[in-house]
């Protein structure tokens, strides 16, 4: 990992960018598509899974996996206006998901993200809220589509104390709430899983670079369940961040850091260790295209008799441009799911963990700069020593994007 950190560093400080840094929040002026006076847009659209998946609901050899037809359609469009100085940022996504037997599956996910960044010669102040309504699978453990909705809040002010030197700080909250009917492995899961977040962050942020920035923090949050009291808990942070501009050789952000979990009932066991955050993608000589995403952090579990988890995982692609239009992608997911006991309560598999392995790739053809045509196709399967949360699945089929 260390030699991994030290070669990140080395690609984003040893080569030069072609282009300023939009450090006040504004978009790339060469990839928005449509100007409307004060408003520039960038619509995309993608007909994507357009084909087979084999095992519809994940269920174990045993339980006779259903097979259907499946396609998922998504229109999505970024938004920016200029206002003065500052910019207002959204995107509307909306994903439409067909199965053609199993209309359960069938469902309508909606997503809006809204944003105000106001750069200044001392202070830098950015607000943001999101809104997401969806009929997704939560996570790599419930394998229900439960419907859900979730809003998150955010305020940060940066002071400047030296010419690239900032220190700020950031409030943020976010509420989860699933429907009143989603059960899952006879659990309702609103009465497990809606809880808000609440956490208090401050920074020291250098601007190493136009394109590159690195922050230190410190954070204290509380996670408040409001069906499940027994779950409330208070965690504390100390992270380090790197991050880099959309418009930088590397982009994305890299956070590594220590969190001390305490939940408030003494039979549910407190967590001390590390963490990390990772969404980075680098492209060599403008033909291959590395994307790598890594996480360690706790995740709540529907499963009051085993609270919590400890996910780790990296998910790793790699896109090589063949000759001309045509290009191939190569796809590997990995994650380990480590489950914390409550004490005093029987077990079915104590201090179980449970793997999940994902690995796939595909073709495309490229029509022009935004248009592609691809077939895909990816094997999961998930491990544990509970027979019944064991499977295997594949899904395949085609998929045409414009704009992604």
């Amino acid at each position: 990992m260390r030699q991994t950190c030290v070669f990140l560093v080395v690609l984003a400080f040893g080569f030069p960018a072609a282009a300023a840094a939009q450090s006040d929040g504004a978009p790339d002026p060469a990839k928005v598509r449509v100007r409307i006076g004060a408003l520039w847009m960038n619509p995309s659209i993608g007909l994507t899974n357009l084909g087979v998946d084999d095992n519809v609901f994940n269920e174990s050899e045993d339980q006779q996996p259903k097979s259907d037809f499946t396609l998922t359609f998504t229109p999505r469009t970024d938004l920016w206006v200029r206002m003065g100085r500052s910019w207002l940022s959204g995107t509307i996504d909306e994903q439409l998901v067909w199965y053609q037997k199993y209309s359960s599956e069938r469902s309508t996910n909606s997503r809006f993200l809204v944003g105000w960044r106001m750069p200044a010669n001392v202070f830098n102040v950015n607000l943001g809220a999101s809104y997401a309504n969806t009929k997704e699978r939560p996570g790599y453990e419930i394998d229900l589509r439960a419907p859900q909705s979730n809003v998150g809040l955010q305020a940060g002010i940066e002071g400047k104390v030296a010419s690239k030197s900032f220190i700020g700080v950031r409030v943020q909250r976010q509420t989860v709430d699933f429907d009143d009917e989603a059960t899952f492995a006879n659990r309702l899961l609103r009465d497990e899983l809606n809880h808000d977040t609440t956490s208090v962050t401050l920074t020291l942020r250098q601007q190493l670079t136009p394109l590159t920035s690195v922050e230190l923090n410190g954070m204290r949050s509380t996670d408040q369940f409001e069906f499940s009291p027994l779950r409330d808990s208070t965690s504390t942070s100390f992270n380090g961040s790197v991050t880099f501009d959309p418009l930088a050789l590397i982009r994305g952000t890299a956070s590594f850091g220590i969190r001390d979990f305490t939940p408030d009932s003494p039979d549910i066991p407190a967590y001390t260790g590390g963490t990390m955050s990772v969404d980075l993608a680098y492209t060599l000589l403008g033909a291959t295209r590395f994307a790598v995403r890594a996480i360690r952090d706790i995740q709540y579990s529907f499963d009051v008799t085993q609270p919590y988890y400890l996910q780790t995982g990296i998910e790793f692609s790699v896109t090589q441009q063949i000759y001309g239009p045509v290009d191939v992608v190569g796809r590997l997911n990995e994650q380990r799911l480590a489950y914390r006991d409550r004490s005093g309560v029987p077990q079915i598999a104590p201090n179980r963990t449970d793997s999940i392995h994902s690995f796939g790739g595909g073709a495309g053809y490229r029509f022009g700069p935004d248009l592609r045509l691809g077939f895909n196709i990816d094997s999961m399967r998930r491990e544990s020593v509970i027979e019944s949360r064991t499977y295997k699945g594949l899904k395949y089929g085609t998929a045409l994007t414009y704009g992604f």
